[in-house]
This record gives structure tokens, C-alpha cells and sequence, in this order.
């Protein structure tokens, strides 16, 4: 008898509506919808938003309204701004969202496993002591223990206070 692991809350991903285009740039564009579109924050430079296929809980990612896939595109100023909301992300995580560490990645291009490789972003993933376990190094799944809204409106609610 075959394991079947129910996944429910993906089936909008597969009979959802399908953004053309590029994914990130909709997302830029579209402020009015934020919360539908799971946005932490966003400013002139770039916005913050929930990865919708988080490696743990909390899993955001830090995005220029700038569409490249080329990090060495972007303007200083902008790469400035990006780190600087990656230390304010990673306080977040750490003082409101209790994280015991941190991942702070960027894939760029597709060979290196960008899953949206034509706009660079930058994954700020929060970690704590044994969140990885058997099923994710035997069995290739990763569970999410927990609802991804309460998450979003948890992290969401911490935001004014710590990008400031």
C-alpha cells in the first residue's frame, strides 16, 4: 500500500488563477491588493513578501520593484537597501517571531535554483533547533506546522515595529 500525503491548501496552486508574466512584477504593481497577495511591507525601493512555499514558517523574502534577474544590475543604493531590510528582517524574526537563527539566501539564475529566475529576491528564513527532521532528509517533504495566515498576520503585526 502506497503513503498518500494530503496537501489541501496547494490546491490553489494547481486550479488557481494563474499571474502572467512575471509573478514578483504583479506583485510590485498591485499595492491595493497586499494582503490578498500576502505583502509584509513595501516602500519606493522594493517590498517584503510571504513565500507562498515556504521552507519553515515565516519564510519571507525581500524583493526590488526593479525587474532583473542580474544582481550586479541594480544600483547601489538599492542593494543598500535591500541588506538594510534584511537586518531589520532578521531582528524581526529573531526578538518577535522567536527564530533561533537565520538563513538569508539568494538563487540567481536557474542553474543556481531560482524558482523565479528572471527577478532576483532574497529569502529570509527563520530557523529553530531540530526543524529539520527524518521526514525532510529521508523523505524529500517538508511539513508546515502551522496555518499560513495566523503566520502572515503574526509577522505582518510585528512589522511597524521593527522596519522603521
Amino acid at each position: 500500500m502506497k503513503d498518500i500525503l494530503y496537501a489541501p491548501w496547494r490546491s490553489d496552486y494547481i486550479a488557481g488563477e494563474k499571474i502572467e508574466g512575471c509573478v514578483f512584477c504583479h506583485i510590485s504593481t498591485h499595492s491595493k491588493d497586499d494582503k490578498n497577495l500576502h505583502v509584509l511591507y513595501r516602500d519606493e525601493e522594493c517590498f517584503v513578501v510571504m513565500n507562498l512555499y515556504p521552507y519553515t514558517p515565516g519564510h519571507f523574502m525581500i524583493i526590488p520593484h526593479l525587474h532583473t534577474d542580474k544582481l550586479e544590475a541594480l544600483e547601489p543604493k538599492t542593494w543598500l537597501h535591500i541588506s538594510n531590510l534584511a537586518q531589520k528582517s532578521v531582528r524581526l524574526l529573531k526578538e518577535g517571531f522567536n527564530a533561533q537563527g537565520v538563513n538569508i539566501g539568494m538563487n540567481l539564475g536557474a542553474a543556481a535554483g531560482a524558482g523565479i529566475a528572471e527577478h532576483i529576491h532574497l529569502h529570509i528564513v527563520p530557523r529553530w533547533s531540530r526543524d529539520t527532521n527524518f521526514i525532510t532528509s529521508i523523505g524529500e517533504t517538508r511539513l508546515y506546522s502551522t496555518d499560513f495566515e495566523k503566520i502572515y498576520d503574526k509577522i505582518a503585526s510585528l512589522v511597524p515595529k521593527y522596519y522603521r
